[in-house]
């Protein structure tokens, strides 16, 4: 018998060495019409168990396939990554509605945005995330708005970016003091106190936003507004830079430093060309705002210090009002609200989105003109939202508000001095030098932002980015804009 196995057991074994040459081909075969990738492998094995009983011996075949692969480095291009998209705008009723729904459109969420706004023109400072090549293809939708001047992704360079955050923490007579310290270590500001809160005003980048946040979480936060970011490109250094020219054409002495020819050969930046009919025709490469010459260039490219001014109440009740909203952070939520203030006609004076002090929910801060009983109407059409949690309207209850600004001025040695000692009146903080400009960052009223930017005009203001109004109801009581109609006690 066993004399008698052995020959069927050698024909076994050939039979299951045939299937599987006959396997291997095919997954050869196979391999080469879908074109595997090289970094994966079939491996086909052959895996017999033998046991040895009475004698006996059986051999079983079977096939495993097993498939390794090393990860490939993702593609630059296709990395998510976080964009500051610079959109710079000639006003119109509904431009907000518009830009929102490029975004709204394609899925893509904004994380935060900070809008300028002047009679005539506007600047949109607006944070997303995503990959760069969707990114471009959003940018070339905006570029084809009307009225779309200029779009350019302010992440691929040297950036100064700032934002503002007012937090209303919980604080009793034993946590003060801690709050207190912390203020001091992140140079923040109180701007209001009461018996059981304290109201902090802090100013940084989106890592000091992060840092703040995480420390005095612990005490609990009862309100949190912030803006969204905005951002200037660090200036250069020498000829080279974007606003030299601009900068040498206010102080003939900037020019000595460089070779005369090498600036009269060309009178104008070359990156710009003049506008036709009012509109650009070319976008500077290097400026936040396209740079002329012009007697007139301050009126015409550079928001004016009398943007967004506010209505105070008059004999019909008309006056602005500020209005504060907590929405779901998804995409599309910003383009429905602004949607609601357009249909109804509202003009749109202020406006600041960015994350609230619940995970998944964002605070929109915005200042609309109107009387009581239309803006109590427009309250009643946002309520209607289903994304929308809670609108307040904080014109009638005493609020501390704050903006925040980013200017660039030019400036040779002398006026670098001179403008140093304007910003420290202001308790503006200087953020960037170059040999030919300044820039300084201020936060503060509405009233405050004009007055320094007034002053600094006559040196010559190469570009100015400024984030919309945030506000929180003071839990003190205390209204600063009632007190300033009294004297001072003796």
């Amino acid at each position: 018998m066993a004399i008698a196995a052995a020959p069927a057991a050698t024909a076994q074994g050939q039979m299951m060495a045939s299937v599987n040459q006959k396997i291997t081909s095919s997954f050869t075969s196979l391999s080469s019409k879908v074109h595997l990738r090289p970094q994966k492998q079939i491996l086909v094995t052959h895996a017999s168990n033998a046991s040895a009983s009475g004698g006996s011996t059986e051999n079983a075949a079977a096939v495993s396939v097993t498939e390794t692969s090393s990860t490939s480095p993702t593609p630059r291009s296709s990395r998510v990554k976080r964009h500051t998209i610079s959109v710079y705008v000639g006003d119109e009723s509904g431009i907000i509605n518009r830009i929102a729904g490029v975004f709204a459109r394609r899925g893509y969420n904004i994380e935060s945005l900070a809008v300028g706004l002047n009679k005539d023109k506007a600047l949109f400072t607006i944070v997303v995330s995503g990959t760069e090549k969707v990114l471009q293809q959003v940018v070339e939708q905006l570029n084809k708005l009307v009225n779309v001047l200029k779009v350019e992704d302010l992440s691929k360079e040297p950036q100064v970016e700032r934002e503002l955050m007012l937090i209303k923490l919980n604080a009793n007579s034993s946590t003060k003091g801690e709050i207190l310290r912390l203020v001091d270590i992140f140079r923040a500001k109180i701007v209001d106190i009461s018996e059981h809160s304290l109201t902090i005003e802090v100013t940084g980048d989106p890592g000091k936003m992060a840092a703040v946040l995480r420390n005095v979480r612990k005490f609990g936060i009862k309100e949190l507004a912030r803006t969204g970011k905005i951002a200037l490109r660090r200036e250069k250094m020498g000829e080279t830079a974007p606003f030299w020219k601009f900068s040498a054409a206010s102080y003939p002495d900037l020019e000595e430093s460089i070779p005369v020819d090498a600036i009269s050969n060309n009178k104008t930046p070359p990156s710009i060309e003049k506008p036709c009919n009012g509109t650009l025709n070319n976008v500077s490469k290097g400026d936040v705002y396209p740079v002329e010459l012009d007697d007139d260039f301050y009126l015409n490219q550079v928001l004016d210090a009398h943007w967004g001014v506010l209505h105070d109440a008059d004999s019909s009740g008309f006056q602005s009002h500020t209005l504060s909203m907590l929405v779901n952070d998804s995409p599309g939520v910003l383009n429905l609200v602004t949607g609601v203030i357009s249909r109804k006609g509202y003009n749109i004076q202020s406006l600041a989105v960015g994350p609230a002090e619940i995970e998944g929910v964002s605070c929109i801060t915005t200042v609309v003109p109107g009387t009581d009983e239309t803006i109590g109407k427009l309250v009643q059409q946002f309520h209607k939202l289903v994304e929308v949690h809670e609108v307040q309207d904080m014109t009638h209850f005493p609020f501390a508000e704050r903006e925040l600004m980013l200017i660039k001025v030019a400036v040779n040695a002398t006026a670098r001095r001179n403008v140093l000692d304007i910003a420290n009146i202001f308790r503006a903080k200087p953020v960037d030098v170059s040999d030919h400009t300044i820039t300084l960052e201020l936060t503060g009223d509405f009233d405050k932002m004009i007055a320094l930017q007034k002053l600094l005009e006559a040196y010559g203001i190469c570009e100015v980015a400024r984030t919309g109004r945030v506000a929180l109801v003071r839990e003190s009581g205390v209204d600063s804009r009632v007190l300033r109609g009294f004297s001072l006690p003796t």
